[in-house]
């Protein structure tokens, strides 16, 4: 019996499902790998210290001090790197956990998902399936419909209000971004 398996066994909770990533058996992605990609000097001029930690270096901001923990905003989440839609406000709820979280994605390919068995435990990582940034990890103790609960540092997440104004980084024809958000909402342009 695996480690993966015995954890759940002892647990008595059911293991997160993973979508198959296309990729062979083992294999894991590069940053050449995914479909968009930065030059990290590019990264460390465009993101703040903070989130170019949490989205490169696969770091965690300090719990209840996120710029979106408490935001209650309507429009649409995406990621702070490359502008991908992830969450809609409509899905945002309060876990009490410290971090925005969410139980349900924009489209299901928006998030690609991977193990992750740092600090002796098994969580589920949650990274942008299109530039391969860090957003958090996949619980399934989330609420009905899905049961899940996309616990994401704010860190790595841009906003699009409703009424379309941007803190997140625009997209241009080839999805790289013009310009940043930092997370205490100062804009630095390239």
């Amino acid at each position: 019996m695996s480690g993966f398996n015995l954890l759940h066994l002892i647990t008595k909770s059911q293991p997160v499902a993973l979508r198959p990533c296309s990729l062979p058996s083992g294999a894991c992605r590069t940053k050449k790998t995914w479909p968009v990609t930065f030059p990290q000097e590019e990264l460390k001029k465009r993101l703040t210290p903070m989130q170019f930690h949490v989205t490169q270096e696969r770091g965690t901001e300090s719990a209840f001090r996120g710029e979106f923990t408490d935001h209650k905003d309507e429009g649409t989440y995406t990621c702070v790197v490359c502008g991908t839609p992830l969450f809609k406000s409509d899905t945002k709820f309060d876990s009490g956990s410290g971090w925005p979280s969410f139980f349900d994605l924009v489209k299901d390919e928006s998030i690609s998902v991977s193990d992750d068995f740092s600090y002796g435990m098994h969580r589920v990582e949650t990274t942008c399936s299109q530039c391969g940034a860090h957003l958090g990890h996949l619980f399934d103790d989330g609420p009905r419909p899905t049961g899940k609960r996309y616990c994401i540092n704010s860190a790595s997440l841009g906003f699009q209000p409703k009424d379309g104004a941007s803190t997140s980084p625009p997209r241009d024809g080839d999805g790289a971004g013009a310009a940043g958000s930092s997370a205490s909402g100062e804009k630095t342009e390239l």
